[in-house]
């Protein structure tokens, strides 16, 4: 089978309902992003930073997968499918695709502010004075801006397989993701799908000027021609 790996940014998950990283003037959900998406933010007001991914993780759950999320899944009938995403929400997984890498963390997943392997399943409100086994204050399993993608190399063996790419939702402006699409084998088609796609013309680059909900089905149909 071929190996289809798949990334995919906020714009899949904006058609369900899940606003995108940040709005035009920059605030995320009204908030500077230093203030709630730093180390520093949180060290400063950890109580804001908190409240800040308990809101996010109610939203999760007011939302449902969208018809690209369960279309990827059907892929899986014919293709060997891994998903590299940068959204931190759970829609593919629910969706039903079974090979879901997540490089900027999951919010329905905390971790210890003192050991980073000490990850946990969480789907309640976190508070100050919730914390791992050896004492520590749990905090949002999310990667910062300014930390570490533990998942990046991981992600680019993932690319190195690749038999087709396909991009969606994101602008693959934002590094380390951005720079995945430039460790998939020479030749490999890459299929690119966004309704405002800023990306140069390139050999077997396919840009599907579409919303994703509209684009993986065009997808589909390419693949199976």
């Amino acid at each position: 089978m071929k190996h289809i790996v798949v990334l995919t940014g906020a714009g899949i998950s904006a058609e369900s309902g899940i606003k995108t990283f940040r709005d035009a003037d920059g605030l995320w959900e009204g908030h500077d992003v230093m203030e709630v998406a730093t180390p520093q933010g949180f060290a400063a007001n950890p109580e804001l930073v908190l409240d800040f991914y308990n809101q996010r993780r109610k939203q999760l759950f007011e939302v449902m997968p969208n018809q690209a999320h369960y279309a990827l899944t059907k892929l899986e009938n014919d293709f060997k499918v891994t998903i590299v995403t940068q959204n931190v929400d759970d829609l593919h997984e629910r969706a039903g695709s079974t090979n879901v890498i997540h490089l900027h963390g999951e919010l329905l997943k905390v971790r210890s502010t003192t050991d980073e392997s000490d990850i946990q399943e969480w789907k309640t409100d976190l508070v100050l004075g919730d914390t791992c086994k050896k004492g520590a204050q749990l905090r949002p399993h999310i990667v910062w801006f300014g930390e570490d993608v533990p998942m990046i190399e991981k992600a680019v063996s993932i690319c190195e397989t690749a038999d087709i790419l396909v991009i969606i939702g994101t602008s693959m402006q934002v590094y380390p993701a951005a720079g995945l699409m430039h460790y998939v084998p020479e030749d490999t088609p890459i299929y690119f799908i966004d309704p405002n796609p800023q990306v140069s013309k390139k050999p077997h680059l396919t840009v599907i000027t579409e919303p994703a909900t509209i684009g993986v089905k065009q997808l589909i149909g390419l693949l199976h021609k």
